[in-house]
């Protein structure tokens, strides 16, 4: 089972107050919620204005000493970077003790005995996360099966845009299905991806730090071409350099020697050459590729998806 904690803050006291940390944490729970085609995918719980950091730390203490296969910790609010480390800012903050040690929480993720646990901090400084303080050499320490995301780096701020944390807006934009595969699969690297294209050099800088063997499926959505469609490039193409022939009984316009099951197959084609993973031979489309006798081939990321597909790795 998969498990959520996302916690915003918008209520500092003064001037310190934030306008979008709570909207991000609700907008995120909406999203983790539920797979692009309705199944359930997180069982979210949000933590609106956590007052203290007493608070807070039993709540995270409770999400990593649950029973699930994957937690997901989410703080969107104010960070700090003191003489002790990276800290996560909780309203009743007072000198040396601002709230929760970056250091007390990679330790609570790096003891869990959860398999995949994951770090979001959209806030100041989230890069110092994965550096504890007390490591003295500026390494970061990983346990297995856990990853981070940063909005910024260590010593850099992190900017609300539009109602929402800059990070946290990319952040959605990935997991609705910008940073998906041809299959649906959006994962912690296409997240990362995703978000590092989208921003300057000049901005923000997110960090990513992860220590897994292998990356799993955070949300999926509905894939650019169906599964049972794309499972059949190992038949029309008996090896990944293999040629497809075609002729004018592929294309449903040549009513008068169209073959339906050849028509069904080049609309298949079709599918994979709107996501790149066919291109025609000698011809700019596979509709004149058709009509003048010629063949499609796989394209390198083609190629890629047979060997996923014929290894049943897909």
């Amino acid at each position: 089972m998969k498990g959520a904690l996302l916690v915003g803050i918008n209520e500092y006291p003064g001037n310190l107050a934030l306008h979008g940390c709570v909207n991000d944490a609700v907008a995120l729970s909406k999203m983790l919620s539920s797979n692009g085609n309705g199944s359930r995918n997180f069982h979210c719980d949000i933590k609106k204005n956590v007052a203290s950091r007493t608070e807070l730390r039993v709540l995270i203490k409770k999400l990593f000493e649950s029973d699930l296969d994957t937690a997901l910790f989410y703080f969107s609010g104010h960070g700090a970077l003191t003489e002790r480390g990276g800290m996560i800012i909780t309203p009743d903050f007072r000198p040396m003790d601002e709230g929760i040690g970056m250091d007390e929480l990679l330790d609570a993720a790096n003891r869990s005995k959860i398999k995949q646990k994951i770090i979001i901090l959209d806030c100041c400084h989230a890069g110092a996360l994965g550096i504890p303080n007390v490591a003295g050499n500026g390494h970061a320490l990983l346990a297995d099966g856990v990853t981070i995301f940063a909005a910024a780096g260590k010593t850099q701020s992190a900017m609300e845009r539009n109602g929402h944390g800059l990070f946290t807006s990319l952040l959605l934009s990935a997991l609705e299905g910008a940073a998906a595969d041809i299959a649906g699969n959006i994962t912690a690297g296409s997240i990362y991806a995703y978000i590092d294209r989208s921003l300057g050099f000049l901005e923000q800088r997110p960090h990513f730090k992860t220590n897994i063997s292998r990356f799993q499926s955070l949300r999926n959505v509905v894939p650019r071409v169906e599964i049972q469609v794309l499972k059949n490039i190992t038949d029309y193409f008996d090896l990944p350099d293999a040629l497809f022939q075609l002729d004018k009984t592929y294309e449903f316009t040549n009513r008068k020697v169209a073959v339906p099951a050849h028509v069904e197959i080049l609309g298949h084609l079709q599918q994979m050459r709107s996501v790149d993973l066919v291109e025609p031979v000698g011809e700019e489309h596979l509709y004149w590729a058709a009509q003048r006798n010629k063949s499609c081939r796989l394209t390198t990321l083609g190629k890629h998806y047979w060997k996923l597909i014929k290894e049943d790795k897909l």
